[in-house]
């Protein structure tokens, strides 16, 4: 049996990989790891299933195409899309063919995808001598190394994501008063901006210091909104609103002076930092929190495994109302409800309330709630997520239902 793939990297391997993997802009924390990403064993499960039988034809896309080649740019959902009815069917689209599409995570530009219709069934395989791109290179019989950056393609298009893992934060009412603060620009300035220098502290039983050896980077937040829920009014969190990065130079200290008259009092010089990343200008009072370990993530869509009822809370963006296809949402459903980064809902569109002027009696009719489109959690808290819009028909607002896909 052909042993594991392993994977080496060199330094220029991990830059490449900070455009291309999965959260393009994030490290590995490893010196070495691949890029298969995981697949549970329910995916697995189904995907095993079908590679039996294929799917039935009713399953297909309408306009599912007899052959496709994979391009530069593309995204596993957006070809899921094209043969499937159900994007986040992932794991049928992979069973279609499990001896040759061994890892769903791994199809690259270039390999053409063959679909084959027999007896109601469709399967799905890789044209004849499609394998991994060339620069594969194999080393023995049973062993294969594969560079980071080998181009396979992402599930979805990960800038879309990125900014939103290090941007917004969801804490509690008091989340914010104990971290570091701004007490301090030069020169009197009100506004800070990218290049300026201030000057910050921590609280009384955790001061500001450095690290030596190591850069410590903070990002800045400041005006934690309630985030309630549309149904109850319950506040389920508050939302930090992000505005900027800063670099920690000096460490604050605390020195005991003694004046002229042999009164002893402490003195405190407050940290320095340097702001390195401006979203809006930052001022005094604003709040630091430090930069979390940077990590690989990897979004697998898929269906919750119970049944899922929920509402949108807020559309990122405090000047937007009407979120639209690519935009990010909150949704009032976290960690504790079953929330995990990949989960696929439903959103509903509320059918219209109408009076029915064929009756005489003229009775308000309230037509079916429509489904509107589809949305893939990427980051969870306890009791709120942050979520991506996926498809949609029509604009997403503040209330809307989410629900399980099918």
């Amino acid at each position: 049996m052909q042993q594991e793939m392993t994977t080496i990297t060199s330094a220029k391997t991990k830059m490449a990989l900070a455009a291309t993997a999965m959260a393009a802009g994030w490290l590995l924390s490893t010196p070495a790891m691949a890029q298969n990403l995981p697949v549970t064993p329910g995916q697995k499960a189904t995907a095993n299933q079908v590679a039996q039988a294929g799917v039935p034809l009713s399953e297909l896309a309408a306009n599912a195409p007899d052959n496709y080649t994979v391009k530069s740019g593309d995204t596993l959902w957006a070809i899921s899309g094209m043969f499937l009815k159900s994007a986040w069917r992932w794991p049928e689209l992979w069973g279609m063919n499990l001896n040759e599409i061994r890892n769903p995570h791994r199809i690259y530009p270039g390999q053409q995808l063959v679909l084959e219709r027999l007896n109601g069934r469709a399967r799905l395989r890789m044209a004849a001598g499609e394998g991994p791109p060339t620069e594969t290179i194999r080393v023995s019989p049973r062993v294969r190394y594969e560079s980071l950056g080998d181009g396979s393609l992402p599930t979805v298009k990960a800038n879309l994501i990125e900014p939103f893992l290090s941007e917004p934060i969801i804490v509690d009412e008091n989340g914010l008063l104990g971290a570091p603060r701004i007490v301090a620009a030069q020169e009197g300035r009100v506004l800070l901006t990218r290049g300026d220098r201030a000057y910050a502290r921590g609280n009384t039983d955790t001061p500001l210091l450095d690290a030596p050896g190591k850069q410590q980077q903070f990002r800045i937040f400041r005006n934690a909104t309630p985030l309630k829920d549309p149904g109850s009014g319950e506040v389920l969190g508050y939302e930090a609103q992000y505005v900027g990065k800063a670099l920690l130079v000096r460490s604050e200290s605390t020195l005991t002076v003694t004046d002229k008259n042999g009164k002893e009092s402490s003195e405190i010089t407050p940290a320095t930092i340097d702001i390195v990343a401006a979203k809006e200008e930052m001022r005094v009072g604003d709040r630091m929190v430090p930069e979390p370990e940077r990590e690989l993530l990897n979004y697998t869509p898929r269906a919750p495994s119970g049944k899922v009822e929920g509402r949108i809370v807020s559309v990122y963006g405090s000047a937007v109302v009407n979120a639209a296809q690519n935009q990010v949402v909150v949704i009032n459903r976290g960690a504790r409800d079953g929330m995990e980064r990949g989960t696929v809902l439903a959103i509903l569109k509320d059918g219209e309330r109408l009076v029915d002027k064929t009756d005489a009696a003229r009775p308000v009719l309230k037509l079916p709630d429509e489904r509107n489109g589809l949305l893939m959690v990427f980051r969870t808290f306890d009791r709120l997520s942050y979520a991506l819009v996926l498809d949609i028909s029509d604009g997403v607002k503040v209330g809307d239902r989410l629900t399980n896909p099918r």
